[in-house]
């Protein structure tokens, strides 16, 4: 019997062993073929044998049938097993355990259906994982601003502060948290549902990366950061959705400020490679270590994890970078960190030409 060729998860086992002489047929219709001849084979051959030692045709025929109906019980079950197992995992499945898996070893049309049982399972089971991570997550990201906006304001209401400018602007930074976390859940989900229309227009770069800069002078000038444009050449345009654009330069800019060092500087640089424009975001800070750089688009990953890069986390939703991926892509586009020394830059590759993914 061949070896199972899925792996993964708990196989459903049967407590009666299956006998499977057929897997190794492609097809179930042969399967079927080699049953009625295995079938039609042991009779003849149990009804010779018995006229042969002289039992009778009232004796023989019995045996006949007998022996007939124990081969097809035997190859029957090997093939039908799949089907059963199937019929089990999904009912575990409904009961909330996607860890069932089918043993596919059959070649035919019922072992592709197991392979894609299994693959079905496998898709599940990390739908559940993610369903419970993203409540876990969004639980606690809500949790943490509506805690400190109530604190501040039970302490206002008893007496203990007086609301002044300064308790005034905490609570309406905690807010603005609140507000900004809601919009990147309601973002995030139209993008991944694909409810996001592009309408593409030709964007000139110097002009919108200069107002992009503006924007984040605002959010850096705690930190006296400076943002200086770069775009080769000057007149450079890039085919794209202006608001999902702005959507992906203002995130990354954001993240930026928020790891920059004081009185430093946020690069933006554009310019043309080949069929493509890339646009780079370039900030002096801890950067990202390269374990963690496939996994910084993810939601609620953060790109200073202390797990892997050491630095103590300075806030933010971890779902900023994930939006930014599904609007890039959106554009036929990719986005990466790329390789430097110091810092980190943020690159987002977009065709030149407009070329959306169908």
């Amino acid at each position: 019997m061949n070896a199972p060729r899925h792996v993964r998860g708990e196989f459903v086992r049967s407590r009666i062993p299956d006998v499977r002489p057929l897997d190794r047929l492609s097809s179930i219709k042969i399967k079927l073929g080699v049953l009625v001849a295995a079938t039609v084979t042991a009779a003849a051959f149990i009804t010779w044998l018995g006229l042969y030692n002289h039992l009778g045709p009232s004796r023989t025929l019995p045996i006949a049938v007998a022996g007939s109906l124990i081969v097809t019980q035997l190859l029957a079950r090997g093939m039908t097993s799949p089907l059963r197992e199937m019929t089990y995992a999904a009912r575990r499945m409904a009961a909330g355990d996607y860890s069932r898996r089918v043993q596919a070893t059959s070649l035919d049309e019922v072992g592709q259906l197991a392979d894609a049982f299994n693959t079905m399972a496998d898709d599940l089971e990390q739908a559940d994982v993610f369903r419970r991570e993203l409540i876990a997550n969004v639980s606690h990201e809500l949790r943490t601003p509506v805690t400190a906006l109530q604190a501040q304001l039970e302490n206002i209401v008893d007496g203990v502060t007086e609301a002044d400018p300064a308790t005034m602007q905490a609570a309406l930074a905690q807010t603005e948290r609140l507000g900004r976390l809601v919009t990147y859940l309601l973002d995030l989900s139209r993008l991944e549902a694909g409810d996001v229309p592009l309408e593409i227009a030709d964007v000139r770069l110097q002009d919108f990366l200069e107002e992009a800069a503006e924007g984040a002078m605002l959010v850096g000038a705690t930190k006296r950061l400076t943002f200086p444009v770069v775009v080769e050449p000057p007149d450079l345009t890039v085919p794209a959705d202006p608001d999902r654009l702005h959507q992906v330069v203002a995130n990354l800019l954001h993240n930026a400020v928020r790891h920059s060092p004081a009185d430093d500087e946020v690069r933006l640089e554009a310019r043309r490679v080949g069929a493509d424009v890339r646009i780079d975001v370039v900030d002096h800070g801890p950067g990202i270590s390269r374990e963690q750089r496939p996994h910084v688009f993810e939601r609620f990953v953060r790109g200073n994890n202390p797990a892997v890069t050491g630095q103590v986390s300075t806030g933010g939703t971890g779902l900023g970078l994930a939006i930014v991926r599904w609007a890039v892509e959106l554009h036929g586009g990719r986005i990466e960190v790329a390789d430097t020394e110091v810092g980190c830059t943020m690159r987002v590759t977009l065709p030149a030409a407009n070329r959306r993914p169908a």
